[in-house]
């Protein structure tokens, strides 16, 4: 039953972070030109080490289009990307802390160099407002107060999974170590 309804949202998820990356892609027109040269280039994300114990990721696999935004590629991945990212995702919530405190995860490289070197670009110069959304949708006192909370939230989080990273290299008893 779990696997039925993993199968049925993670396509909606998908569909939801490629409107996401959209969104902040298009708030900077300087990052829709820089994808326009690689339009109908594929980029593929792999999670290495993903634990067995969690439900598969879909396939993270984005092709440029013609007006330089991106379109999730479905479940099916396409023939081999023209660019491939490898993340370590052994620690799923170690890594999503880090990058939601703003640190980039260490990432292994493939495939054509200069489209790598735009999504470097891409990764180290954009960030989603998301203050200035919430401007547009809430009172501005109320969208602040969001925004401290939600970054104060964001570093304890970090903070708490950064102690529990170093405890678990620590720990002497722990499997397989």
């Amino acid at each position: 039953m779990l696997h039925n309804l993993h199968q049925m949202l993670a396509p909606a998820v998908m569909e939801r972070v490629t409107l996401l990356l959209n969104h902040v892609l298009g708030s900077e027109s300087v990052a829709v030109q820089r994808l326009l040269p690689h339009a109908g280039k594929t980029l593929q994300i792999e999670a290495a080490g993903w634990p067995a114990l969690l439900p598969p990721l879909p396939a993270l696999a984005w092709c440029v289009t013609p007006a330089g935004l991106l379109e999730w590629c479905g479940q099916a991945l396409p023939a081999p990307a023209e660019l491939r990212l490898c993340v370590s995702a052994e620690n799923p919530a170690l890594l999503a802390a880090r990058v939601a405190g703003g640190q980039m995860p260490a990432v292994e490289i493939a495939g054509d160099a200069a489209f790598a070197a735009e999504v470097n670009w891409l990764m180290q110069n954009l960030r989603w407002d998301l203050a200035a959304d919430l401007e547009r949708l809430l009172p501005l006192p109320l969208a602040a107060a969001l925004v401290r909370a939600g970054s104060g939230l964001a570093r304890a989080v970090a903070a708490a999974m950064q102690g529990l990273g170093s405890l678990r290299e620590r720990w002497p008893g722990r499997p397989g170590g």
